[in-house]
């Protein structure tokens, strides 16, 4: 039924979770994955006025950033590979989280969305937000949620 899981994770260690469950499940129906991993632009409050200074922060901000998304990314598919599930990676930079897993899950053509959730209260939630909530509403792909 499902050929193509797409995995949004972040490094928590719910989304170790989401790994290593959404690798039981392609395995068994004969899937592959796309692991994804997005990271937020630099805040601008963070940044200096000084433009030589700005350049330089954004600099380290988007060197830091990727080589935490490549890390991340790396060690996720050290682990279908050893359970023989085929897997790809995709790798994006935005403070559109939710748009940007909606629209990438769409690209890659994935029938299948795997993604967490904190499980917070509706306080928390009215706080923090949903990200899984706010994907739900942006996709047509079916969402799996772990809790």
């Amino acid at each position: 039924m499902f050929k193509h899981l797409f995995v949004p994770v972040d490094g928590s260690a719910l989304s170790v979770r989401a790994m290593e469950q959404s690798i039981a499940l392609a395995r068994s129906l004969g899937a592959r994955i796309t692991g994804f991993v997005c990271e937020p632009d630099i805040p601008l409050s963070a940044v200096s006025a000084s433009p030589t200074t700005f350049v330089r922060q954004i600099e380290a901000h988007e060197a830091r950033t990727e080589a935490h998304a490549h890390a991340l990314l790396a060690r996720f598919a050290e682990l279908p590979g050893a359970a023989g599930v085929a897997f790809e990676s995709e790798y994006r930079r935005t403070d559109q989280v939710d748009t940007v897993i909606a629209e990438v899950a769409d690209m890659v053509k994935a029938d299948l969305i795997v993604m967490v959730t904190h499980g917070r209260g509706a306080f928390s939630e009215l706080l923090f937000g949903s990200h899984t909530k706010s994907v739900m509403s942006k996709t047509k792909v079916p969402l799996l949620v772990l809790h």
